[in-house]
């Protein structure tokens, strides 16, 4: 079958794109802006790319458009496909009924840490012989690709909440068919199609009501928005993790015993109901990344590995790329990439790296809010809370509708605000000194802005 895919260079359709091809489809697709390094991926593996969506992409006569959620009406393409009355479908719809049917699909849901979870989950099957695919919104750096697919039974795909399409609103993670759920965390974002967190409930209830009874929801006890979720109605057994002890109960459920006081090296006991079944060796800073990995070793107890065998996997994990990722140093100061962009998000990565680093330096955090929740400024008054921990913090402001400068006020002296990247380069270039760490936090490229500051750095 040829299908053409609108939006290839996403990171999920892409992923989409080079499943397709595995599978032994001839795969082509066009995008806004076909660029590295998903277009070398794809073309690596010889997918055509084209630029733009031009009408005319509908002579290439595929059996089948598939459309991203980053295609709107009004697109060109979309259009002369519904005009020609063309078959399409979306890039969720399509993944569900070619390649998830009769897997057994471990799927990672929630506000943060989705990516980071799902790589730790797909690298324990792979350290345990049974040789996952998997769909991920991001490069684990273990296996140096976000998709792959295998003849295993085993499926780990990242579960989004975003819609699916423009002619389906639900969440992408409706049409997955989870056997294992993930429940990592639940908060308001996504304001540009989400009402409140009330209608972000709704949908993963919505994903609830589809599990499995012989499945099983690894559910995080600390989220009271998780538990309004099931107890909105609930068929598959639940094990939380976390802290999570029920009034006058003993303590139930998945836990981990104080981490070392630097917060990386050590041990770290798991516990079971209280009971301490093996110790956590996680080379990735912070509690949020302890979770994670909590998550997934209790996620893939249920796919069969052993407790021990996936505490072993995750001693030797090496992390997702864009995690607090080194990119270089220069002149004594270290840059780092992160994909951080909501306020917890900002927040939790922030103190990881200060647990990574201790007192050995300060942190200049460049913060890009460039998501649609961030750029509609819904979530601006939390900004100056989640920048605190830094030393200092460089705001790149271009193209927001609201002052970043009055926002980021509450921060005094310690922030600054640029609406041009090289006078922000150079004011962070100018003020970093020898042992500092410069913390960059987008969900986009940022202009190459990792190494316009090794650049001026190197100076």
């Amino acid at each position: 079958m040829h299908i053409h895919i609108l939006g290839i260079c996403g990171t999920f359709m892409g992923g989409v794109a080079l499943l397709a091809r595995a599978s032994g489809h001839r795969v082509t697709g066009c995008d806004a802006n076909v660029y590295p390094p998903m277009s070398d991926q794809l073309t690596a593996q010889g997918i055509e790319l084209i630029e733009g969506y031009d009408a005319a992409q509908v002579t290439l006569a595929p059996d089948l458009f598939v459309v991203g959620n980053a295609i709107s009406r009004g697109n060109p393409l979309l259009e002369e496909i519904l005009d020609k009355g063309l078959p399409y479908v979306s890039g969720p719809q399509w993944l569900a009924e070619n390649l998830l049917r009769g897997k057994w699909v471990l799927a990672v849901a929630g506000t943060h840490g989705k990516t980071t979870t799902a790589s730790m989950l797909a690298w324990i099957l792979e350290h345990a012989g049974l040789n996952p695919g998997f769909l991920i919104g991001g490069v684990p750096q273990d296996f140096g690709v976000s998709a792959r697919l295998t003849a295993s039974p085993f499926f780990v795909i990242e579960a989004d909440e975003y819609d699916t399409a423009f002619c389906d609103k639900r969440s992408k993670f409706i049409h997955y068919p989870a056997r294992t759920a993930i429940l990592n965390n639940l908060e308001f974002d996504h304001a540009d199609i989400f009402s409140d967190l009330a209608a972000i409930e709704t949908q993963f209830h919505h994903f609830v009501r589809i599990l499995p009874r012989s499945g099983l929801i690894l559910a995080n006890a600390a989220e009271a928005s998780l538990k309004r979720v099931l107890e909105r109605g609930c068929w598959t057994p639940v094990e939380w993790f976390g802290a999570h002890q029920e009034a006058g109960a003993s303590e139930k459920g998945w836990s981990l015993g104080e981490a070392a006081p630097d917060g990386v090296q050590g041990n770290v006991q798991v516990k079971l109901d209280g009971v301490g079944i093996g110790d956590l060796h996680l080379a990735l800073p912070g509690d949020h990344n302890r979770a994670n990995a909590l998550a997934a070793v209790a996620a893939a107890r249920h796919a069969g590995v052993p407790v021990a065998a996936a505490l072993a996997a995750l001693a030797c994990f090496n992390g997702v790329k864009r995690r607090i990722e080194v990119r270089g140093t220069a002149r004594g100061v270290t840059v780092y990439d992160d994909f951080a962009h909501h306020p917890t998000a900002i927040s939790a990565t922030i103190a990881g790296l200060r647990q990574r680093i201790g007192d050995s330096g300060r942190i200049l955090a460049v913060l890009e809010p460039r998501s649609n929740t961030m750029k509609l400024g819904v979530m601006k008054a939390q900004l100056p809370a989640s920048l605190a921990q830094a030393d200092q913090t460089f705001c790149y402001a271009a193209h927001l509708g609201w002052d970043a400068q009055g926002a980021l006020a509450p921060l005094g002296g310690k922030a600054a605000v640029f609406e041009d990247i090289d006078a922000l380069v150079a004011a962070v270039s100018a003020q970093a000194r020898q042992g500092d760490h410069v913390l960059v936090m987008s969900n986009g490229g940022f202009g190459g802005i990792h190494a316009r500051l090794l650049a001026a750095l190197a100076c």
